[in-house]
């Protein structure tokens, strides 16, 4: 009775903290800096993500998630201790109960090593809860009934679809396409349209302010500053929002491909379902201007943006910790 409990979004771009009775205390960049000297923990959030780029050659700041598993243990399990301590902040005389949010389609050994990251943290107890079902708890869907729900939570490593009934999974894909890889493709679309180079701050910086999943009518426009590719000199350009589509055309058919393939997969009668209600967007990506416009007119079925998409996952998973006998159907693996 005496244990606290704290939900965790384990994201690959933002780590987000709920702590029961509090709501999300902690929203932060998982980044992780770490000097190369003596592989001490330098920084880690929001200090370390200010760092990104700007190392010299003894630091480096990194993401120790990648498509939305970890892919540095020790730095994971440093990041966790640090946030598990700063969500409950002062002396504690007992260890939490620690849910964790991970994508539905991670191999066993992967959600091991969540599970394991956690409990070295500092967890007296570690559940797992699948992403799209803490998505679609957080986007107060109705999970527990008959009928069929569609969640899309485009997250930063990974998206996640699936057709939810009766608590659980019914159909579902994960593809490894999110934020980052749309970050990813507007740089080397902007190397070679513009012979421009620019970092991921500043990529990120142009998705959000001019993207759009669909060409826009009226053009938004910003400035960006890089690295001339041939003179090696510092250049500013204007770009537009057409750049930010036709970058990151493909990595948006891929969703599309995946979204068409869960719906294909659903029996008739969750489709019919899906097609009357709709599917959900969550995730940070899901705030991409337009995105639910593209999917409803490349699928047919209405889609609706989540309330606080970014917050869908984190909050699902800590009214889940707060109700585990209700969901307890829904949780994968405890220990």
């Amino acid at each position: 009775m005496f244990s606290s409990k704290i939900a965790i979004d384990l994201g690959t771009t933002n780590i987000r903290v709920y702590r029961m009775k509090s709501g999300i205390v902690i929203n932060e960049p998982s980044v992780v800096a770490i000097s190369l000297v003596d592989k001490k923990i330098l920084a880690v959030g929001e200090e370390a993500k200010e760092m990104i780029g700007r190392t010299p050659d003894t630091i480096v700041a990194s993401r120790p998630l990648r498509d939305g598993v970890i892919a540095d243990y020790r730095a994971t399990e440093a990041m966790l201790r640090y946030f598990i301590h700063k969500a409950l902040g002062g002396i504690r005389l007992f260890r939490p109960e620690v849910m964790v949010a991970v994508p539905a389609g991670i191999t066993s050994t992967e959600r091991r090593a969540v599970i394991d990251a956690t409990l070295a943290a500092g967890a007296k107890a570690a559940y797992i809860i699948k992403e799209p079902i803490a998505a679609a708890i957080g986007a107060d869907i109705p999970i527990g009934g008959a009928s069929g729900h569609m969640i899309v939570e485009i997250g930063g490593g990974t998206s996640e679809i699936a057709v939810i009934s009766l608590g659980g999974i019914v159909a579902s894909t994960s593809v490894r396409i999110g934020g980052n890889k749309f970050d990813l493709a507007i740089q080397e679309h902007v190397r070679r349209r513009y012979g421009l180079a620019i970092g991921e701050r500043s990529s990120e910086e142009m998705k959000i302010q001019v993207g759009s999943a669909l060409y826009l009518d009226h053009k938004l426009t910003m400035q960006i500053r890089g690295r001339d590719t041939i003179t090696g000199l510092p250049r500013m350009i204007s770009v537009t929002s057409d750049d930010v589509t036709e970058a990151i055309e493909e990595e948006l058919e891929g969703i599309i491909t995946a979204v068409k393939d869960v719906l294909q997969k659903a029996p008739p009668e969750l489709s019919a379902d899906v097609m009357d209600k709709g599917m959900v967007l969550s995730g940070g990506s899901a705030q991409l201007r337009n995105l639910d416009h593209l999917l409803s007119r490349a699928t047919g079925v209405p889609a609706f943006v989540a309330d606080e998409p970014m917050l869908s996952v984190a909050k699902g998973t800590g009214i889940a910790l707060e109700n585990l006998e209700a969901y307890k159907r829904s949780i994968l693996a405890t220990k």
